[in-house]
């Protein structure tokens, strides 16, 4: 069965990294002709064009990856079938479970680099790719140092800054709002400063030219001060600089500990959550494909390529709209967002085991 194994993954293989550059090229190919009169528009030069999809690409071969498998997964065993390969494998006793092993192991592979390509080449690649959009598109314009941020740093404590500047990791027109933890609606002591800036060797926020005022029972009690620790804040210059960043832009540790600090402020973190799961969820669509499309391609059918593809277009689209319509509900809270961002999986997973119990070993 080795020299099996290794005529199927070759032929697998092969056609799968056709597919995934023909796409590619299409996809560029389109998205070019959409974006290169804004390019040109904004005396942006053909280097710049060039560093903007060469850090596109990525994106958009985490997208097209299933898809190739899925087309090449079809292709291929509507080949073995259509020239009675299958058939011939079938007569000496093996079994079409036997066959689909080495489309599975390859799919298992390719879904395993795909976490760590989803999870840390992808968000370096889009990070570049969204500064050249914010300069030169004037898309999302958000730049890392930012003007009006709100922070809810716990539960009973909101910051909002006026200015935050990057390069010097200064914040200016800061105001500090404590609570009562007992009634949420009632202030207990507000900061208002000048500016605040990042004690690196401390690892600290000092607030500068400021007062302080303390609320107690219809009182009020100020003091005016020069320099002073603003006290426990749960934030640094990089939360303030990830509080700006998409999801599509953090790895997988930046993303979790975003959502932590997020909770613990107190926020509905819903979103962020299926954004994170679906960052590990999404590789794993590659083996579902697979399992779904050697099964149905197993048995011969009129149409020849023209249906194979069509199909694959089909199952590739309908299995995004399903994990867009469920993201919504996850995105609301109204299921787990773990849930949420498996449940295309798992509707695709059942209708491989279907398709695969009813088409003959």
């Amino acid at each position: 069965m080795k020299f099996l194994d290794r005529y199927i993954v070759r032929q697998f293989t092969t056609t799968a990294l056709f597919a995934l550059v023909a796409v590619l090229v299409v996809f560029i190919v389109i998205d070019a002709m959409e974006k290169l009169d804004d390019f040109i528009d904004r005396q942006a030069g053909w280097g710049i064009i060039a560093q903007y999809y060469l850090f596109f690409v990525p994106e958009i071969i985490k997208l097209i990856i299933p898809v190739a498998m899925l087309l090449a997964s079809l292709f291929v065993t509507a080949r073995l079938s259509t020239q009675n390969e299958l058939t011939a494998m079938k007569s000496t006793g093996v079994s079409l479970y036997r066959i689909m092993v080495p489309f599975v192991i390859v799919a298992l592979i390719v879904s395993a680099l795909s976490v760590y390509f989803n999870g840390w080449v992808v968000p370096f690649a889009n990070k570049k790719k969204f500064a050249i959009e914010r300069t030169y598109l004037h898309k999302d314009v958000i730049m890392a140092s930012g003007a009006n941020i709100y922070v809810q740093d716990s539960p009973t404590r909101i910051l909002s800054i006026g200015y935050f500047d990057d390069s010097r990791e200064t914040a200016s027109r800061v105001s500090i709002q404590d609570f009562d933890p007992r009634d949420p609606t009632v202030m207990a002591e507000r900061v208002d400063a000048v500016s605040m800036s990042w004690d690196s060797t401390a690892r600290a926020w000092i607030l500068n030219n400021g007062t302080r005022r303390w609320f107690s029972d219809g009182n009020e009690r100020m003091e005016q001060f020069q320099v002073q620790p603003a006290g426990r804040l749960h934030f640094n210059p990089d939360d303030l600089r990830k509080k700006q960043e998409k999801p599509d832009e953090m790895d997988y540790y930046s993303l979790k500990q975003f959502i932590q600090n997020q909770q613990r402020a107190g926020q509905d973190v819903a979103q962020w959550q299926v954004d994170f799961y679906s960052k590990i969820s999404f590789p794993f669509a590659t083996v579902i494909v697979v399992l779904f499309g050697v099964p149905f391609s197993s048995v011969k059918r009129r149409g020849g390529v023209g249906v194979q593809l069509g199909v694959s277009l089909l199952i590739c689209f309908v299995y995004l709209i399903l994990m867009k319509v469920t993201q919504v509900f996850g995105y609301n809270g109204d299921v787990n967002p773990l849930l949420t961002a498996w449940a295309a999986n798992i509707f695709f997973l059942i209708g491989a085991v279907v398709v695969l119990l009813k088409v003959p070993k």
